[in-house]
């Protein structure tokens, strides 16, 4: 994958002070959002076969599983990580939440298939609980997305890729997220990625997912995450295993949920950070972003505001 160089500004004062290490939150009782129409499940049977994220997916540059800080909030599955596995990507469910604590997937660029969104039709996964899942009743009525957290392009290569077209259109990969959310600046980070792999044919691995604290802002019984993160990792042009991580705040528009949306702030992060804030471990990936590492020697945390794509560096 093709390195970018720094533009941004880098500041050693943290710009989103309000973020603090995550907390886990209580239990959000489930309320009665619920809609006259019959819900949409996909039966666990159909999706009892899917193969799900591959930590071997880089060849020798393994990056497995995340852990969670808050194992105890991980909605119990039965099996290693706890991850309900789709076509080429996974999620660790937070059960007090009821929405992703994290997901990942593996792009492959060589093999990306372009598939043509067509009317969205979001399901219920039959191997939870619909109580479980955040469903149709939050979204309906407001500007909030129903926002892809694999997003819908990434996993869509290879003869599976109708399947992970549609496995992406499941309640388990969906946070509720400002229509802003996926205006420019973010939008231009997952294009970026995305169109990088297709165009030198590489591989990549990407983990996304919310911060998740106590204090989020409750809406239609709901607690909305302020901030989401995500980390890449990704062989670069030397062929030596990278890493890099992005944050992306929401947090004043939230505070006009039923009004208008203004623009949302990007930064790049440490890979460091975003676990400390995302209560996610991501092990040995830590020791291949060079902003945790500066952050390390320097004592110093850093953070730099992407404000177009010239900015974004993997």
């Amino acid at each position: 994958m093709a390195t970018q160089h720094v533009q941004a500004n880098l500041t050693h004062q943290p710009r989103l002070a309000d973020l603090q290490p995550i907390a886990l939150a209580a239990p959000t009782p489930a309320t009665a959002l619920r809609s006259s129409a019959q819900p949409r499940i996909t039966p666990a049977t159909q999706l009892e076969d899917r193969q799900g994220y591959s930590s071997d997916f880089l060849g020798d540059f393994v990056v497995p599983w995340p852990t969670s800080l808050t194992p105890e909030d991980i909605y119990p599955l039965g099996n290693p990580g706890n991850r309900l596995d789709y076509t080429h990507f996974s999620i660790s469910m937070s059960r007090s939440r009821r929405i992703a604590q994290y997901v990942g997937v593996n792009i492959d660029g060589a093999s990306s298939v372009e598939i043509v969104r067509k009317q969205d039709a979001w399901a219920y996964d039959g191997r939870l609980p619909v109580e479980a899942q955040i469903g149709e009743d939050m979204y309906r009525d407001n500007l909030l997305d129903r926002g892809h957290l694999v997003r819908r392009q990434d996993p869509n290569w290879g003869t599976e890729a109708q399947a992970a077209n549609l496995d992406t259109f499941h309640f388990t990969n969906c946070s509720p997220q400002m229509a802003a959310f996926n205006q420019k600046t973010w939008l231009e980070l997952e294009d970026f990625i995305l169109d990088n792999t297709r165009r030198w044919n590489g591989r990549a691995t990407i983990f996304t997912g919310p911060v998740l604290r106590t204090d989020d802002p409750v809406y239609r019984g709901v607690q909305i995450p302020r901030a989401f993160w995500k980390v890449v990792a990704f062989l670069g042009d030397d062929g030596k295993p990278s890493a890099s991580a992005y944050l992306i705040d929401q947090t004043r528009e939230l505070d006009k949920l039923e009004l208008v949306f203004g623009a949302l702030r990007t930064y790049r992060r440490s890979v460091a950070q975003v676990g400390q804030l995302a209560g996610v471990d991501f092990g040995e990936l830590v020791r291949y972003d060079g902003f945790s590492n500066e952050e390390q020697i320097t004592g110093t945390r850093i953070e730099a505001l992407i404000q177009g794509p010239q900015d974004i560096r993997l």
